[in-house]
């Protein structure tokens, strides 16, 4: 259904103001169960992963792009200025879709199907939350558990980082950080830590296992000593002799975590 728009006010359009007031976001999404896609690929993989579509903003440019795919979607037409308007920035590819949310499994039931999980640890960058998914989706991982104070990966930046690739793996969120590496314990894998520390044992160096789950930490602070501690073996990513001698220690998280996601399938393949 086609509804034409002239007035950014339109309160028929709230789901999509302020997009970038990232707190008040997160407010708005977690009251009403929704999060926004943008552009055609990344609105096309929401609808193909099976989320509800609680309406579609775009511009008439962008229209015929979406309509093999809308259905019978509420579907809000503007001008370019009013998007631009609305949203504050460029939209990508003129289209932008309010979806419904879908319920999380529980940590248990990721648990149960996987040989190979990402765990983490409070990253709270969307971006970098985006970014590691879509390594996790690309290299195999069977899925992601979220510590309870990590980033949505729903949040309109991880899923535009991801190119949708957060609808593609599975994921689940811990409710419980203190003892939560001990529920992966309990289920059969071999818990590893991610560390810049390069006394530590290679990532390349660990010996095969039929269940591992892959600790990352946040940008900069990296894990917590306490999951450091928790965790089965500590591991690093080996920087070359040339890097360390000019201070170039460590990677970025994005970058370890597709590194890190390549080594796990080879630890996979024994």
């Amino acid at each position: 259904m086609l509804e034409y728009l002239t007035d950014a006010d339109d309160p028929r359009l709230s789901d999509y103001t302020r997009l970038r007031d990232v707190e008040l976001r997160k407010s708005i999404e977690a009251e009403r169960g929704l999060f926004l896609a943008e552009g055609e690929k990344v609105i096309r993989r929401a609808i193909g992963a099976g989320f509800p579509i609680r309406s579609v903003l775009t511009t008439r440019r962008w229209l015929a792009s979406l309509e093999d795919v809308l259905g019978d979607a509420t579907v809000y037409v503007v001008s370019d200025e009013i998007m631009s308007g609305i949203a504050g920035f460029q939209v990508h590819r003129g289209a932008l879709a309010s979806m419904e949310r879908l319920p999380l499994p529980a940590v248990d039931t990721l648990l149960k199907g996987a040989t190979r999980l990402l765990v983490l640890e409070d990253l709270v960058d969307h971006s970098n939350v985006g970014a590691i998914f879509r390594s996790a989706a690309a290299l195999g991982v069977d899925g992601v558990v979220l510590s309870p104070r990590c980033a949505d990966p729903l949040y309109r930046r991880a899923v535009k980082v991801s190119m949708g690739a957060v609808f593609s793996i599975p994921y689940a969120r811990m409710d419980d950080w203190f003892e939560g590496l001990a529920r992966l314990r309990d289920a059969g894998f071999q818990t590893l830590a991610l560390t810049p520390d390069q006394t530590v044992t290679p990532l390349d160096r660990v010996p095969p296992a039929d269940r591992v789950a892959l600790l990352l930490g946040a940008e900069g602070d990296g894990l917590s000593s306490h999951w450091l501690a928790e965790a089965d073996l500590a591991v690093c990513i080996p920087m070359s002799a040339a890097a360390m001698a000019t201070g170039v220690d460590s990677l970025n998280v994005v970058a370890a975590a597709a590194i890190a996601c390549h080594g796990l399938m080879r630890t996979a393949a024994g």
